[in-house]
């Protein structure tokens, strides 16, 4: 049987299956926005034919199809997800509004937006709960009722409730839902402790009404691809790749869809993580690597320190304070407008400007000839000659260079510049907005980037990755084979994930303290109740590792300590505890308080089930098609116009090495290799550019 993997972007939808004897296909679609299905159905169509099978074949011989998309991501910052009302607790009906005050520094003034939900869809209604759980003030389900007459009138599409202490008692949030159900059948809602049972009002509140927003959108956008599916004769296992790093099933998913915000740069890590362990000595557990994944419309960061990967409870929704935050536990990723679409323009002042605003895919980059009218990232590598244009996504689309030269010609008459130096100084602003937030993602978690390993993937990251090598003179740099589907390939051997956590306030400096409390058994029952709704046929192992979110008394913020097993978890006393907590403080922040105890504020659990899937090694299998071309002209700061050499990717393979300047045409991707720089095949087939740093070349700057 196959297995099938899509991340569906905000430019292309990326397709890769792997057959029953581990050779991997890959393909490239623009993404259709109408329906998801047309542009999967592409990238099927160009692998289908390589194979030897029709798309419904294929579909049908298929035993798994995993989806990562960044629909719900778009919908949250473009404002275009359903219209919501909040409910919360008299007296507290500006959470959203207030949100944390945070700042990145105390001298910028920030333009925060509005609140998600607006006041006049905010109503209060007349109930208390203690932080104990007892019921201070009985709900009144006369506001809740006016309350909903009132979203009748106001014709609201989804409803949040996020009542102060749901999390001690949820017994009023859940009579809410019952009663919206009787008023307002049809209508979505979400129940703040269901969704993201946190301590702090905020993000509970923000991740429960981004949730309920997103509900009548993609609850209709899975429906329609699960119907697409059906179809076309899949009858096997539809898995949705969540912010975790994992993957849920597609009714489960519906049910939360805030947890599919970020799902398609979230596969990036793992597809790094086999990388690693394919080329590198102690593979990643024995290294700090930095993911990068540029598409289309996204620079997308994430880091893995020694086998982990960096998860975080601050994923922020359009910029970090002043935007929207979900609150859930994710992985770390930082993303930055600065994909191949990416639009070139001038500032007022005469300055050029790259992103972040993207052409996307409809009506996307001049050069695709689609209504597109401002140049783009790709249509300055167009113009410098790093793409073909007989030969774009294996040749299914003609680019139009005289189009992109015509834009890029009017940037240049707006700066003074030629159209080559416009087109190349678009390329390398871009590279510096790549490179500024690599190093302020870096220097953030204290890692020098010269020690790190970098695992660079996405359609457009071999135009950049010499330049950004180039000025982080990092100690190693790696293109997979997989680099152009990266986050597809990563989702196409995730396991199932999801996690549980129950708030609780514990201090180790109390008498009675043990791990063997009330809320470690509740999570450990939620993610056994969570195994139980699996299909045992597809399992190949199941797991459950225990954390906690602890600090030091004080302290505004908490650190997530992983604690291991079950049997692991049952061994520990405070003195371990706070011993785990003190190790996690020093290797973040780089100072620890030995002899402090340590305040738990949550208990939580990470289920995780292995599927299925061959021990063997993927083998990737290249497209058949025209041969490239022996060279082509190719402008590179310096050197102005060469007659550079371009290379197929089995070129390479044979050649094992290839110094630049030179052009790597592969299946859905191309690699620019500049002056001075050399690309390397490994013996697992992947790439490793080795590049004199911009330190190499004028000296030490320190």
């Amino acid at each position: 049987m196959y297995r099938v993997s899509v991340d569906t972007g905000g430019t292309f939808t990326d397709v890769v299956v792997r057959d029953p004897d581990n050779k991997v296909y890959m393909s490239k679609a623009l993404t259709t926005r109408d329906r998801a299905y047309r542009a999967i159905a592409h990238g099927l169509e160009d692998i289908a034919g390589r194979i030897g099978l029709s798309v419904e074949a294929l579909i049908r011989s298929s035993a798994q199809i995993n989806y990562g998309t960044t629909r719900s991501t778009n919908l949250v910052v473009t404002g275009q997800s359903a219209r919501t009302a909040l409910f919360t607790t008299a007296g507290f009906p500006d959470v959203l509004l207030l949100r944390e005050g945070g700042k990145p520094d105390p001298f910028r003034r920030l333009h925060y937006r509005r609140a998600f939900v607006p006041r006049y869809l905010t109503f209060e209604i007349a109930e208390r709960v203690t932080s104990d759980g007892e019921v201070y003030l009985p709900l009144d389900e006369l506001t809740v009722i006016a309350a909903l007459r009132a979203c009748r009138e106001a014709d609201v599409e989804a409803i949040a409730v996020c009542l102060l202490w749901s999390i001690a008692s949820p017994l009023h949030e859940l009579r809410i839902g019952e009663l919206i159900s009787e008023h307002l059948p049809g209508v979505p809602f979400t129940l703040s402790h269901q969704v993201n049972p946190s301590i702090r009002e905020y993000r509970r509140a923000s991740a429960t009404a981004i949730d309920a927003s997103l509900k009548p959108a993609m609850q209709q956008f899975f429906a329609d691809l699960e119907h697409d599916l059906d179809e076309a004769g899949f009858a096997g296992t539809l898995l949705i790749s969540t912010s975790y790093g994992g993957g849920w099933h597609a009714d489960r998913i519906s049910e939360q869809p805030v947890y599919s915000i970020g799902s398609g740069p979230s596969m990036a890590p793992l597809a790094a993580i086999d990388v690693a362990d394919r080329n590198l000595p102690g593979g990643a557990a024995g290294h700090t690597i930095l993911v990068t994944d540029m598409g289309g419309t996204t620079f997308d960061l994430a880091v893995v320190e020694h086998g982990e990967i960096a998860r975080t409870n601050d994923t922020w929704l359009g910029g970090k304070w002043v935007g929207d935050i979900t609150g859930t536990r994710s992985v770390d990723i930082e993303s930055i407008g600065a994909g191949g679409g990416s639009v070139v323009w001038v500032d007022g002042g005469g300055m050029m400007r790259v992103g972040p605003l993207s052409a996307g895919s409809e009506p996307g980059p001049v050069c695709y000839g689609r209504g597109g009218s401002e140049p783009t990232v790709t249509d300055a590598a167009l113009v410098l000659g790093y793409l073909d244009s007989s030969n774009f996504l294996g040749g299914r689309l003609a680019l139009d260079i005289d189009g992109a030269r015509a834009a890029l010609r009017e940037i240049g008459e707006q700066t003074s510049m030629s159209v080559e130096e416009a087109a190349r100084a678009a390329l390398h602003i871009s590279v510096d907005n790549i490179v500024t937030a690599i190093r302020e993602k870096t220097v953030a978690r204290g890692i020098d980037a010269r020690e790190l390993v970098v695992v660079a993937g996405g359609g457009a990251s071999g135009l950049t990755l010499g330049l950004i090598a180039r000025e982080l003179g990092a100690g190693a740099v790696i293109l997979p084979k997989a680099a152009g589907a990266m986050s597809a390939y990563g989702a196409l051997g995730s396991d199932i994930v999801s996690e549980f956590d129950v708030p609780t306030f514990m201090s180790t400096d109390q008498a009675e303290f043990t791990v063997d409390n009330n809320a470690v058994g509740s999570v450990g029952d939620s993610a056994s109740e969570f195994f139980a709704t699996l299909d045992a046929q597809t399992i190949a192992a199941a797991t459950t590792d225990y954390y906690m979110q602890a600090r030091y008394p004080m302290q505004a913020w908490e650190l997530t300590i992983t604690l291991g097993s079950k049997s692991e978890l049952s061994q520990l006393d405070a003195a371990a505890i706070e011993d785990a907590f003190h190790r996690e403080h020093e290797r973040v922040f780089g100072v620890h308080e030995p002899g402090e105890h340590v305040e738990i504020i949550s208990w939580g659990a990470r289920a995780r089930v292995r599927v299925l899937a061959g021990a063997a090694e993927n083998r990737f299998v290249s497209a058949t098609g025209d041969a490239a071309a022996v060279s082509r002209p190719a402008y590179f700061e310096g050197l102005g116009w060469q007659d550079t050499p371009v290379f197929d990717a089995a070129d390479v393979q044979t050649r094992g090495s290839v110094a630049g300047p030179a052009i790597i045409r592969e299946d859905i991707t191309t690699i620019v290799i500049y002056p001075e720089q050399t690309l390397e095949v490994l013996p697992s087939g992947d790439y490793r550019l080795t590049a004199q740093s911009h330190t190499d070349r004028t000296g030490d700057q320190s």
